[in-house]
């Protein structure tokens, strides 16, 4: 009996390890499902948790700028929808990344219509540190615009 106990303890210990890694493009699309479920639950922390403290952007955005974008549209919106399509990761020697997405963004606020929505590109460069993939810059725009 302590030998079929012991054998239990040990198979279930090896399969909570959940065996080789996984890939770096099916990592990332866990970073970006993770982000939305963070935003639609208007989880600020762990949204600014997934942005590199040398985060850095062309508009001159760091990450405390970052924080604050968040700050303001959750303030701002009752409810967030997302719809996220990624239209092409590309990895580099599975340290760096760069994701092309498209996001549909609904939110039910205080303004006239009570509903907002927008459609917009985004471009996202990350780097992985250590086990975690880190957002380092960003450019976006609304869709059918140019993206700064």
């Amino acid at each position: 009996m302590r030998t079929l106990c012991t054998i239990g303890v040990v198979v279930l210990t090896l399969s909570a390890c959940g065996g080789p890694a996984a890939a770096p493009e099916e990592q990332l699309r866990a970073w970006v499902t993770a982000g939305a479920v963070a935003a639609k639950d208007k989880n600020r922390r762990e949204l600014v948790s997934m942005v590199s403290e040398s985060y850095a952007d062309a508009r001159g955005n760091g990450r405390d700028d970052i924080d604050n974008l968040f700050r303001v549209y959750f303030l701002r919106q009752q409810k967030i929808a997302l719809l996220t399509s990624i239209d092409q990761i590309t990895v580099y020697d599975d340290t760096a990344a760069k994701i092309e997405m498209t996001v549909g963004m609904a939110g039910m606020n205080d303004s006239v219509l009570g509903l907002s929505a927008d459609a917009y590109r985004f471009e996202l460069e990350l780097e992985k540190d250590t086990d975690e993939w880190q957002l380092i810059s960003a450019r976006w725009g609304e869709l059918g615009e140019e993206m700064r």
